[in-house]
């Protein structure tokens, strides 16, 4: 098999989507793929055609003129691709679907978050949206919860979930490490404080204010610190500025292995979500032994239960308080516990070959 992937998300850009396609590229290349890259950037590099082990690089920069970028592409592509793939952002969905008609080759389109749950609701883009997924010959899903509503708004097409992964190779807090989190916890943290991780893109639509909403009206304020780590929404920003009552630390954007340090400073994860797929700080987290305080949103459903943290519904204000009313009052030995089953958890469910062979079955099941 030979694809051609369409991304704008793909190293050297940063973050979980750029990661989780990395890792998913690698695995099916070592598992015999050839897989050209095409990277649609939005940072201003040169236009270049590389090789990788296991296929091309071909880096395209959207620049001011994305209409003459994609068309660029077309000209420097190999045309005997077996499958097309789009992977995360607009422009995969809006130019892939061309390139599989181009080639004579099955589209597959690999949803991730808001390329569903907000596109569908973007007056810009949800014809785009629309229009990829019932052209796809399959599209894949990273929740279970998603599946039904992709086959609500494209019926006919099939739809395959296939959960994310995380590479544990290298993935352990150091001794270093380690030491170093808990003397910043002895200077930044109160004693006999829990500290809760917040990771990632902080904005509301994350859940963010509802959290702390939840915290204040559950009276656990005085129990908890917040460790914020990421791009901090300005809204939040601001109504954290204004609160006495909320204790809080921030650290900027991290890459992966920087972010170990942060980790091991929090003693449960929050990912109180009103709609996701399946983050990669859930899985970072519980790789790392720490619990989740996680609502059901999207794949968040598929991976966190009582067993191994803290779950409530998405958007339950209720529920959400009585989660937090858990964590709080949790003794180190049960925060441990279910911190060990979280990391077995991702150990058996989680792994990357698991992830490959998922799309292996997808991709031999729409061979034409």
């Amino acid at each position: 098999m030979r694809l051609l992937w369409v991304t704008e998300n793909y190293p050297p850009s940063r973050g979980g989507m750029a990661q989780s396609c990395d890792r998913i590229v690698r695995g099916l290349r070592a598992a015999g793929v050839e897989v050209d890259v095409a990277h649609l950037s939005r940072r201003p590099v040169p236009f270049s055609v590389g090789d990788e082990l296991g296929g091309r690089l071909v880096t395209v920069p959207l620049g001011e003129d994305p209409e003459h970028a994609l068309r660029l592409l077309w000209t420097v592509l190999t045309r005997s691709y077996t499958h097309v793939v789009a992977f995360g952002g607009t422009y995969p969905l809006l130019a892939a679907p061309v390139y599989a008609a181009w080639a004579g080759a099955p589209l597959v389109t690999l949803l991730r978050g808001n390329d569903f749950d907000t596109g569908m609701f973007s007056v810009r883009r949800q014809a785009l949206v629309l229009a990829a997924l019932r052209a796809s010959a399959r599209v894949c899903v990273v929740a279970g919860s998603t599946a039904p509503l992709v086959s609500a708004v494209a019926p006919g097409v099939p739809v395959t979930v296939v959960g994310n992964s995380i590479d544990r190779g290298g993935w352990e807090v150091l001794p270093s490490e380690r030491q170093k989190a808990a003397a910043w916890r002895a200077e930044n943290v109160g004693s006999g404080l829990r500290t809760v991780g917040l990771i990632g893109q902080l904005k509301n639509k994350k859940g963010v204010r509802f959290l702390l909403d939840a915290v204040l009206a559950g009276g656990h304020a005085e129990r908890l610190h917040f460790v914020l780590a990421g791009e901090v929404e300005p809204s939040v920003s601001d109504w954290l500025g204004g609160q006495e009552r909320i204790r809080y630390s921030t650290f900027p954007f991290l890459d992966r292995y920087e972010l170990l340090t942060v980790y091991a400073a929090c003693d449960v994860v929050a990912l109180p979500s009103f709609y996701d797929g399946l983050p990669n700080v859930a899985l970072e987290a519980a790789a790392l032994g720490i619990p989740l305080l996680a609502s059901d949103a999207g794949g968040l459903a598929d991976l966190v239960d009582d067993r191994i943290g803290f779950r409530f519904a998405a958007g339950d204000a209720a529920g959400c308080r009585a989660a937090v009313h858990r964590a709080a009052l949790s003794t180190s030995d049960e925060l441990a516990a279910l911190g060990a089953a979280a990391a077995e958890r991702v150990r058996t469910d989680y792994h990357p070959r698991r992830e490959v062979d998922g799309y292996l079955r997808v991709l031999a099941s729409t061979a034409t």
